[in-house]
Order: C-alpha cells, then structure tokens, then sequence
C-alpha cells in the first residue's frame, strides 16, 4: 500500500521580489517536514527561487505552490504564471542561458536539481513548471502523474478542504473533503474525514463514505467525492458538492456531482457510479471552490497536462478565492511506471 500525504499546500504568490526569499524558506521547511535528507532542503530552495525569480522578471499572476508529493516520498514545487511563455524552450532549459525577453534563468539548473521534472510554455499564455525531488530511493514516486493542491480561502490560515490519494495494488483511490464552512471547524473535519478515509481505503467505496459519516458525527459535517481507478475504468461516489470530471487528451467524457447531503449530519445511502474510460483517460475530483465551468468547454492544452500541472492550472486559473479550494487529478494508468 503506498500512503498519500495530506499536509496542505503553501500557496506563494509572487508579486514582489521580496517573494522569492519566501518561497525558497519555505521550500527549506516543507522538505524537512518532508524529512528530506542531507542538501536536499537546500536544493528545495535553490529550485523554488530561481522559479519565483523567473516569475518576478519575466511574467505576471504567478504563484508557487509548494508542498508534498500527493503519494508521499518527497517534495513538490509547482510554478504557474501568465507571461510570454518560453519560445525557444530548449535553450531555457540549458544551465546558465538567460534573456530579458523569456523565461529562463536558471531552468537547466532546476532540472539538474529535480528528480522528476515537467514544463509546459504556451506564448501568450503562460508556463507551468513541476519539479519534484524525492527521497533517496524513490524516485518512483516523483515519476507518478498524479496532481493534487488544496488552498485555503482569501485571509484563511487553515484549509477546510482537503485531499488524498493511495494506491493498494493495482488501484489508485482518491478522496476530496470539503468541510462545510471555513476556519479551523472545517479543516478539523476535513482531517477527521481523511483518517477514516485511510483506514478504510481498500472497502467499497460505499462503505468509506459510510465510515467518514459515523467519524462526522460530532463535526460540523462535510461534502465528499471518492474516485477508485482501474485500467480503463473508474468509479465514482459522492455526497454534496464535490465534482468529478473524466478527461481524455482529446474530449471531457463525463461530469458528474454527489448526491444532496452532508456526510456527518444527514446522509443518503450512497451509490457508485461506474464508468468505462478510454485507455488514457484522466479523472479530476475538486471542491466548489472551483468554477464547475472550467470543465464545460476546456482549453485543448489542459487536456493534454500531465496530472500535477493539470491540477495547478485548474486551482490557479479557475478557483473562487473567498472558498476554500481542492483539486486532485489522477491518470488511470502512469505515464511513467
């Protein structure tokens, strides 16, 4: 069974230089929390400065979200911006090449750096960086496509939604927690949610929404979405307003919602919706934070996102910053296994 880290994410907006000693302290502090051993807190920092420093230089509406890897095993720094994007990529990518007109300074040293390293650059729209370093051994985990963030609302310290994800075998299941309202009562049931959530992980997804209700009793309740992914299938259950989105690189295949309740307080029996996939297919679970109608007619370049990027893209483009906000994107089958 591989577990899934459910520690927040450390959204850093950069709109200020002064934010790119930020975002390097707390790449330092993320990956000792992530017991990431040796230089490697340092390589974090090194690796989120020169990405919010190409940020502050060259783009605009950028933000670092730093946290761990959705499946455990390391850290994970995510950069998205709307900029000019990166004509000539290659040459970013290479140590030492810098220019005022493009992204690109110190790319190939944080390529160096990562284990596991993506970018997608669209001109006039923006770039998307994910680079994750792992612990000694497993760089396994760095390689899964599996995205997940999860913010607090504007002026929140505490995030009343929540996400996880674990692979038992050859099944990948993930779960979004929305705890009803904001603040420290809903993170409090979001977490409590998640404990039960992992211990039951390997029953029918029925019964772990059944097992998070009888854990809610004495919260203040929640809305919740479970995914399970096998090979060209997946399943869906729900209960309040948690959504779930099947993609694939070309087309959205299926949009569907929970049931009307409050896992904790008043709860239907809840059901499984089966779904076939094709062989490529991807899902997305988020929370309401998330415009529900960035799923109606989707740009062509989300479609084709690996799953950590897809998931930034859809936090940071499409979330309502008064609500707390959690989006988990998986692939039915890693790209790279």
């Amino acid at each position: 069974m591989t577990l899934s880290f459910t520690a927040p994410t450390r959204p850093v907006r950069i709109d200020h230089y002064s934010a790119v000693h930020l975002a390097a302290e707390i790449a330092r502090s993320v990956a000792t929390e992530c017991r990431l051993p040796g230089a490697i807190p340092d390589q974090a920092a090194v690796v989120a400065s020169e990405l919010a420093s190409n940020i502050d230089k060259h783009a605009s509406d950028g933000v670092l979200y730093i946290q761990p890897m959705p499946l455990g095993g390391g850290l994970e720094i995510l950069a998205v911006d709307h900029g000019p994007g990166m004509p000539e990529l290659q040459m970013c990518l290479t140590d030492g090449y810098s220019t005022a007109k493009t992204l690109g300074a110190g790319l190939g040293a944080v390529k160096r750096i990562a284990t596991a390293f993506m970018i997608d650059t669209r001109p006039g729209i923006g770039t998307l960086v994910c680079a994750r370093l792992a612990l000694p051994g497993s760089a396994q985990a760095a390689r899964q496509d599996v995205g997940l963030v999860c913010l607090p609302a504007e002026n929140e310290q505490q995030c009343g939604d929540a996400a996880a994800i674990m692979d038992t075998g050859d099944v990948r299941t993930g779960a979004i927690v929305d705890g009803l309202g904001h603040g420290p009562e809903a993170a409090e049931a979001a977490q409590t949610a998640l404990r039960s959530f992992r211990t039951a992980v390997e029953r029918p997804l029925p019964d772990i929404v059944t097992a998070m209700h009888r854990a809610l009793r004495h919260t203040r309740g929640a809305a919740v979405g479970l995914v399970r992914l096998h090979a060209e299938r997946a399943e869906y259950c729900g209960i309040g307003n948690v959504r779930m989105v099947a993609l694939s690189p070309n087309a959205v295949h299926h949009r569907l919602t929970g049931q009307p309740g409050v896992v904790g307080w008043r709860m239907p029996a809840p059901h499984t919706h089966r779904l076939p996939l094709p062989r490529e297919a991807a899902t997305v679970m988020h929370s309401d934070g998330i415009d529900l109608r960035w799923a109606h007619t989707p740009a062509d370049f989300l479609l084709r996102l690996p799953m950590p990027m897809l998931a930034a893209a859809v936090a940071h483009r499409h979330r309502h910053v008064r609500d707390d906000a959690a989006v988990l994107a998986a692939r039915l089958q890693p790209r790279n296994p």
